[in-house]
């Protein structure tokens, strides 16, 4: 019965990033609340991708400061899992910090790197930067900077083959 319950919420996963990219579809109120449901439905049952989406809306589209502890919850536990587009997320809410999650620069930094070894460019780039100009409590190091930038050059190249959709996910 797992398994079942694993594939129908991949399907209802799929549907709600459908419903989410779809250009054709009029963006009524009750769409929206559809989708989000969905991926609600989908985050509680414990899907990665769920939590990183659903997660990442809330975090910083939320309206309270309860939505966007949830939605820092979200993101971290799909990180956790190893959702690479969490783990950029989770080292922009450990560098920025929100209420739950105070801001910690060596969280960040770990967050980061996960990311960039995985192939996430925004988060190489990242890393690459703070190298650079001494940010996120790093010395200033030019040959790290410079082996960061190329993680993140290499990933743009595979990223423009592999997932064209994902630039509008990440943030």
């Amino acid at each position: 019965m797992i398994q079942a319950s694993s594939l129908f919420t991949r399907l209802e996963y799929r549907l709600a990033e459908q419903l989410f990219h779809t250009r054709w579809l009029p963006r009524s109120r009750r769409t929206q609340r559809l989708t989000m449901h969905l991926f609600q439905r989908c985050a509680n049952a414990g899907h990665p991708p769920a939590l990183s989406v659903y997660g990442h809306m809330l975090f910083h589209r939320g309206l309270t400061p309860q939505d966007k502890a949830r939605g820092a919850r979200y993101v971290l536990e799909a990180a956790h899992a190893g959702d690479v587009r969490a783990q950029y997320q989770a080292g922009q809410i450990y560098e920025h910090g929100c209420a739950l999650y105070p801001s910690r620069d060596d969280h960040a930094v770990t967050w980061y790197a996960r990311a960039g070894e995985e192939g996430h460019p925004l988060a190489a780039a990242r890393l690459a930067r703070a190298y650079r100009e001494g940010q996120l409590g790093l010395p200033l190091d030019n040959e790290r900077a410079t082996h960061w930038q190329q993680l993140a050059d290499q990933a743009i190249g595979l990223g423009d083959e592999l997932d064209s959709g994902e630039a509008e996910t990440r943030h």
